[in-house]
């Protein structure tokens, strides 16, 4: 399975204010196709899967997501990036969730290998199984630097279901599984958790798998200086971090093109302060976002959410 490249238009389009004075890049501007990235370039992929989502039982749609960000991305302002490389889509055909994951993970390690700081698009959750195969190879193979590594999940959703086959409600199960078959130090925790959304045999495996979590009610903007506590001290038990951010954990009327909108959410700014906190830890490998539905989107809203966050990670 090979990457689909996306061509430059019509999707990598913006406003040309190059009669302006100053820096007036955009996006679509310094945008390239290639392969050529190296050493701290940031790197943009897409995994546009609808199958675990399907499989999930949950509301199709999010493979549509990689080409409707980069759509929302291509006109924002450049600022520090003097290059975007869009690496193109890993396509999930039909129900083929497994091998799609798997040449996601070929392709997440080839680009981490490089050095590349790397935001991936999905897709639905099942993305995170898929990317944790790159991440791992890259982290703990033959030529990694190894040390531990903790997963961060800003998200409504465990997604810690025991059932296979894997689903987008099942990757962060299969990474603990795998990473206690590997013996790998790897530690889960996930903010903004919905009781709503959450079975109490959900909660019972997250206690006994030893995962960390805070609930949606305790993610609010009042709440900010202790959970950025609480998330340096995370950080600073990890050398390595995986951050993952499923949209369904903004509010509804935030991110309503979601595949679970939720009734009460966690606040874009909190959502966007976790993150910046991450970058700046120095520690960040690898991020992405999943979950996005154009299908549902009303008027671009969560498109320019998903846009957003990740300029603010592709940004040096």
């Amino acid at each position: 399975m090979t990457p689909q490249h996306t061509e430059p238009h019509p999707i990598w389009q913006g406003r040309d204010d190059s009669a302006e004075q100053g820096d007036t890049r955009r996006l679509f501007q310094v945008v390239r196709h290639d392969d050529a990235w190296r050493s701290g370039d940031g790197v943009l992929l897409g995994f546009a899967s609808d199958a675990g989502v399907r499989r999930n039982h949950g509301r199709p749609g999010a493979a549509g997501g990689p080409p409707q960000v980069r759509r929302l991305l291509a006109g924002l302002p450049a600022h520090a990036l003097t290059a975007l490389w869009d690496a193109g889509d890993i396509a999930c055909e039909g129900d083929d969730l497994e091998p799609a994951q798997a040449a996601l993970g070929a392709r997440v390690a080839a680009i981490l290998n490089a050095g590349a700081r790397l935001v991936v698009v999905g897709g639905g959750h099942e993305i995170a199984w898929g990317d944790f195969q790159g991440l791992r190879d890259h982290l703990y193979g033959p030529q990694g630097p190894g040390g531990s590594l903790l997963i961060l999940n800003l998200d409504a959703h465990f997604d810690l279901r025991s059932s296979r086959p894997g689903s987008s409600g099942t990757p962060f199960d299969q990474i603990l599984e795998d990473s206690r078959r590997r013996g790998l130090p790897v530690r889960y925790a996930v903010l903004g958790i919905s009781p709503l959304g959450n079975t109490a045999g959900l909660y019972d495996h997250a206690r006994e798998l030893g995962v960390h979590y805070v609930e949606d009610r305790r993610m609010q903007e009042r709440h900010l200086d202790r959970r950025m506590a609480e998330l340096d001290s995370l950080l600073a038990g990890a050398d390595h971090v995986y951050l993952t951010i499923d949209l369904d954990v903004l509010p509804a009327a935030v991110a309503p093109g979601v595949s679970a909108p939720a009734p009460l959410g966690v606040p874009l700014s909190v959502v966007e302060a976790c993150a910046r906190r991450v970058k700046a830890s120095g520690k960040l490998r690898l991020a992405d976002m999943a979950e996005f539905n154009p299908a549902f989107d009303i008027d671009n809203h969560t498109a320019r959410v998903a846009a957003r966050l990740a300029w603010v990670l592709l940004q040096p």
